[in-house]
């Protein structure tokens, strides 16, 4: 080896301190890097895995929301249509509640007017009696007997001489409810006589249309007996063409 240039004892000396400086270095440097890097791998390795965890978590959770969200908007939308229903069924039933109060209002009303209206044609039937009566002495030129100027006006405009209806005469017995009309308001005995010659008839309904001007038009079903001044001049101006 000396023939070769190298020292053995040198040699010896270089590799001793190049053992002890591997043994150092392994030591002090190799095995806390190999540590670390270890540590840095396990590290690295849990937070890929937390995060992983974490964005499993996160879309689960998404989907949960969304889940949630959807069901929240069915239900909303369910409720919305439940409460649009019954508000339209409550406005149904006020209108309808308004509309009852409205019609019986209505109907109240027109009783009044009817009834009013029945009144003062009452009181009218003694005004045009009374006029009638000074017409009657006007163009015979003397008074006639009072009980007989009330016959006479009573017959005219109830169609009820000496006790009798005399539109009735003649047409049989009538059945089934009637409803009488008569220029002016019956009294109550009239239309008690009116009723007892009826006889059968179920039910009486008296109405009052100054347009026939006097006497009765009495309707059975579909049968009428017209009775009243307006009518015969009517078939007076047919007799006459």
């Amino acid at each position: 080896m000396e023939a070769l240039g190298i020292n053995l004892g040198f040699l010896l000396v270089q590799i001793f301190n190049f053992l002890i400086l591997f043994v150092v270095l392994r030591k002090m440097v190799f095995t806390p890097i190999t540590k670390m890097l270890a540590t840095r791998r396990e590290t690295i390795s849990k937070g890929l895995e937390d995060a992983r965890i974490a964005a499993e978590a996160r879309e689960n959770a998404e989907k949960e929301s969304e889940k949630l969200l959807s069901e929240a908007r069915s239900k909303a939308a369910t409720e919305a249509r439940e409460l649009t229903l019954r508000a339209e069924e409550q406005a149904k039933e006020i209108l309808k509640d308004a509309e009852a109060k409205a019609g019986k209002a209505r109907e109240t009303a027109l009783a009044e007017v009817e009834q009013e209206r029945v009144r003062v044609l009452g009181e009218v039937r003694g005004q045009v009696a009374a006029l009638a009566s000074a017409a009657a002495q006007k163009l015979i030129g003397e008074a006639m007997d009072e009980k007989r100027q009330h016959a006479l006006i009573n017959e005219f405009f109830a169609g009820v001489k000496d006790g009798k209806v005399t539109v009735l005469e003649g047409a049989g017995a009538a059945s089934g409810p009637a409803v009488v009309t008569s220029a002016l308001p019956l009294s109550d005995a009239e239309q008690g006589e009116v009723k007892k010659a009826l006889g059968s008839a179920a039910e009486v309904t008296f109405k009052v249309d100054p347009n026939i001007l006097g006497g009765l038009v009495v309707r059975i079903g579909d049968k009428v007996l017209d009775g009243s001044v307006s009518g015969q001049l009517g078939a007076l101006r047919q007799s006459m063409r």
